[in-house]
């Protein structure tokens, strides 16, 4: 049996992309409030990424984070790309609404993750990092080069994790990824404690997981955090699904008649958003972000909330979530 590094008291952490300005320019200031939120209603999961606003979401989780007792709370970052400062600009296009100025290159070696962690490490102030995930080594990150960047990691960066977890530098690893695939190819190889989850389970959309990643990662022992359980802020209402403008067929649909009979339940998308992700076995935590305080209450709201059984009974006999999912008990 692999340690447990999230308990109970992870089952609710927060993510780090919106922080990095993904979605709108959240300021300093702004950004400190939502982690005071996350703080005060009880949050002690915290991830981010060196991608997320070119280091500028880690920054700032680290800024607000070395201040509490190190022993209070789980810190997880990624690895995969280094980060150099450039001039203004020569800063690359991205996602990002105000990212600070840097450039990067995908490097999965050895060398390239000591430097990662050593370089999250510098950023944060914090003294070390609980997990560290892989980042974006998926065809949708890395295109045709995935196999070259898999043969990469197999040598660097599977291997050089394992040693530094086994050494007590780091207490787990894993994939951080918005496919599959990626997943299933590391656990063939490797031996990774926990995986992010990025865009492959939500209430909306499970089948293929359910079918092939759930039994895969229970077979190895590796447990799964939820990383878009809301599908980017889709569920939430927003009209972007998996960090992309395109709504895929059908989506509008399925989310507006589970959102009728969630109403008719007096429970809202969020609440069952968050409780259908964490009634699977292999899901130990769901770490949405915020772009405002009121975000971060809301999910601890919709956390709490309890969910009908008849709500979900209702949900597969509309054939809206697929029958083989998992869904939360009578109890």
């Amino acid at each position: 049996m692999k340690p447990q590094i999230l308990t109970e008291s992870h089952r609710l952490g927060i993510g780090g992309v919106a922080i990095g300005t993904a979605f709108e320019d959240v300021t300093d200031e702004q950004a400190r409030k939502i982690l005071d939120a996350a703080w005060n209603s009880g949050i002690r999961y915290y991830d981010t990424s060196p991608w997320y606003g070119l280091t500028k979401s880690e920054r700032r989780f680290g800024d607000f984070l070395k201040s509490k007792n190190r022993k209070d709370f789980i810190f997880s970052t990624k690895v995969g790309r280094l980060f150099h400062e450039v001039p203004e600009s020569e800063v690359p296009p991205t996602m990002w609404k105000n990212p600070l100025n840097y450039d990067f290159k995908h490097d999965y070696t050895a060398d390239a993750i000591k430097k990662s962690i050593a370089d999250s490490l510098q950023r944060s102030g914090l003294d070390y990092i609980d997990i560290v995930y892989i980042h974006d080594l998926s065809e949708d990150q890395v295109g045709d080069r995935y196999p070259y960047f898999l043969k990469q990691a197999r040598e660097g960066a599977f291997k050089v994790l394992s040693e530094l977890r086994d050494q007590g530098i780091i207490k787990a690893w894993g994939m951080g990824v918005n496919k599959i695939e990626p997943i299933l190819d590391c656990i063939e190889s490797a031996d990774p404690d926990i995986c992010l989850s990025a865009t492959q389970y939500s209430i909306l959309e499970h089948e293929d997981a359910v079918d092939r990643l759930l039994p895969a990662v229970k077979k190895a022992g590796v447990k799964l955090v939820s990383g878009a359980g809301y599908n980017s802020g889709y569920i939430a209402g927003r009209e972007r699904y998996n960090y992309k403008d395109v709504i895929p067929k059908g989506m509008a649909e399925k989310r507006s008649r589970i959102a009728a009979i969630a109403e008719k339940y007096n429970i809202d998308l969020i609440s069952a958003a968050i409780h259908f992700v964490l009634a699977a076995d292999e899901f130990v935590s769901i770490i949405p972000g915020a772009s405002t305080p009121e975000q971060v209450q809301h999910n601890m709201k919709a956390f709490e909330t309890p969910i009908p059984f008849d709500f979900w009974k209702e949900l597969k006999a509309e054939g809206l979530i697929y029958e083989k999912a998992q869904v939360p008990s009578r109890e």
